[in-house]
């Protein structure tokens, strides 16, 4: 599609991600066990015609784009895939990123920019959306999709006229009016962005930020459209979300495929496949190729690379490339980071979400248990060793160093 340009949004540091997110991007995370979060908006733009596509990297900046670079030779070949980054310094918020990028723009000579954000998991023809946003002439297309009024604080929300047609735009309100969540994904006419994003560089009351200052000051004065999705759609913004997305993959009736006619692109390494002992039990669980399986593993993602031990147990846990599980060890409910080494006759989790942070290693017969009161919560180790326990919403999760 010789008139669209693919702006993905790259470059957060994902503080809410904790510890998960130190030494990484959010969208460089590992996903479903072969797979990164950004595979999602690079296999969309691929597979639906989208052959101009700019990724703005900026903290952990040569992490991603390492892996971008892997990712269009396997993949891209004939896509133009180019890694932008900041101008000086630090991007100051999504708009501000890509108005250091409109020199870029100016360049391809595209009538419309799609905007995506790279730490989202879904599949959706941008085709769709972009003719929506012909047919309704509007100045820039909001995707947008319902979610339960309880997490609607956690996005920007819309209020719609009949027609289709923004009324109201709020970012991250507290007490949201809509359950209508915007999915961080924009179709905008090249020349409209360049005009609101230059105005709003002069600003220096602005947070340079699409869902806060961008979005609802066009809704005043602009042609602001909604197009609505109603397939799955899932922002990985918490470590709680993250949890989830990936353990949806393995339920009964799970709402998303990584497979079917549009199968995730990525790039891997080539692995021998993954080796099970006759002892080895594994249920209702993604494991990825080269890993070495000696215990059980229920209900669970391993990445590349995994050793689960004799009679160890994996339990409803993302397990990242690299991890060693020593014999007789429970790992239950829990996030580990690539090269966690995990001793013998440990327990770790067994009653809250426990994220233990890359490289961390547990002695032998430690305990780790989070499951301090009623409140559901998720608890995070790093390398040092320091932990705090907090009882808080699902969303929430403890700090640790």
């Amino acid at each position: 599609m010789s008139d669209v340009l693919a702006l993905v949004l790259a470059g957060g540091r994902g503080k809410r991600m904790d510890i998960l997110c130190q030494a990484r991007p959010k969208p460089a995370l590992p996903f479903a066990g072969r797979f990164k979060v950004i595979d999602f908006s690079l296999s969309n733009c691929v597979y639906f015609g989208i052959d101009d596509i700019a990724v703005l990297t900026d903290y952990q900046r040569s992490h991603l784009a390492d892996y971008l670079e892997q990712w269009s030779l396997a993949n891209a070949k004939s896509t133009g895939l180019r890694t932008l980054e900041p101008g000086n310094g630090s991007y100051e918020g999504t708009a501000d990123a890509v108005y250091q990028s409109l020199g870029y723009l100016a360049e391809r000579g595209v009538e419309r920019v799609l905007i995506l954000a790279g730490d989202h998991v879904y599949k959706l023809n941008y085709n769709g959306m972009l003719a929506f946003h012909q047919r309704v002439n509007a100045d820039v297309t909001v995707a947008v999709t319902p979610v339960p009024i309880e997490q609607a604080h956690r996005f920007g929300t819309v209020n719609l006229a009949t027609d289709g047609r923004i009324l109201g735009f709020q970012e991250k309100s507290p007490a949201p009016q809509s359950n209508l969540a915007s999915m961080g994904i924009y179709v905008f006419n090249k020349d409209i962005l360049a005009e609101r994003l230059t105005e709003d560089a002069s600003d220096r009351g602005s947070q340079h930020d699409f869902g806060y200052s961008i979005l609802p000051r066009m809704v005043k004065q602009d042609r602001v459209f909604a197009y609505m999705f109603d397939g799955y759609w899932q922002d990985i913004g918490t470590v709680g979300a993250y949890y989830e997305a990936n353990l949806e993959l393995i339920r009964v009736q799970p709402s998303f495929s990584l497979d079917g006619k549009f199968p995730v692109l990525t790039f891997e390494p080539r692995l021998l496949p993954s080796r099970l002992d006759k002892q080895a039990n594994i249920r209702n669980s993604l494991v990825s190729p080269g890993c070495v399986i000696r215990g059980r593993v229920e209900n669970s993602i391993l990445s590349p690379g995994v050793w689960v031990g004799e009679e160890a147990v994996v339990r409803g846990s993302v397990i990242m490339g690299g991890v060693s599980i020593a014999r007789h060890s429970l790992v239950d409910h829990c996030v580990l980071d690539e090269g966690v080494n995990i001793g013998e006759f440990c327990n770790i989790g067994d009653g809250c979400i426990t994220v233990l942070g890359k490289g961390v290693a547990i002695p032998p017969k430690t305990s780790v248990d989070g499951n301090y009161g009623q409140s559901p919560q998720i608890v995070t180790f790093g390398q040092q060793g320091r932990r705090r326990l907090e009882h808080a919403p699902r969303e929430a999760y403890c700090h640790s160093g």
